[in-house]
């Protein structure tokens, strides 16, 4: 997947979100925020986890925190109702394999599978986010408003809670 059909995506279930193409990649929060004249904090990033299960299943856990934020594995362990030792981050294979996109490119939704999601409180200070775009010189410019709405009416409920360490 990359950013064409992330943008048939949000017109196809009538996001009011943009895709920015940009004229080269932004691999970091800094060189994102510079390229569209941002804060810093209003560039989020999608974290794929997978979390054990009593049963031995790994399960996915999508968190979106600000680009700026250390996600706490601990806050993130208590809010999954298990162990620090249960919870790791997905590889990059698993990444693409769940959600289409490549590490770096993963938006908030549209992904391959639908995941389950948590949106850090600190987003929620935002008034306008941008996201993965699905390609490294590509970002999603959408309200944290419109974001709520998508992933509230997803067939996975998103859930608010801190899991950041500033």
């Amino acid at each position: 997947m990359d950013m064409h059909d992330l943008s048939r995506y949000v017109e196809q279930h009538g996001i009011d979100a943009q895709i920015l193409e940009l004229d080269e990649p932004t691999p970091t929060v800094e060189a994102a925020a510079a390229a569209i004249g941002s804060k810093p904090a209003q560039i989020v990033k999608s974290v794929l986890f997978v979390v054990k299960q009593r049963s031995g299943e790994m399960r996915p856990l999508l968190v979106i925190t600000n680009g700026t934020d250390r996600i706490d594995y601990v806050a993130l362990a208590r809010y999954a109702g298990t162990s620090r030792r249960a919870i790791r981050m997905a590889s990059a294979e698993q990444v693409l394999e769940l959600t289409g996109f490549p590490v770096g490119t993963v938006p908030p939704f549209g992904h391959k599978t639908l995941l389950p999601t948590v949106v850090d409180e600190g987003v929620l200070q935002q008034e306008t986010i941008y996201g993965g775009g699905g390609a490294l010189n590509a970002l999603m410019r959408i309200s944290v408003d419109e974001l709520c709405r998508v992933l509230a009416t997803a067939p996975v409920r998103a859930l608010t809670q801190s899991v950041t360490t500033s």
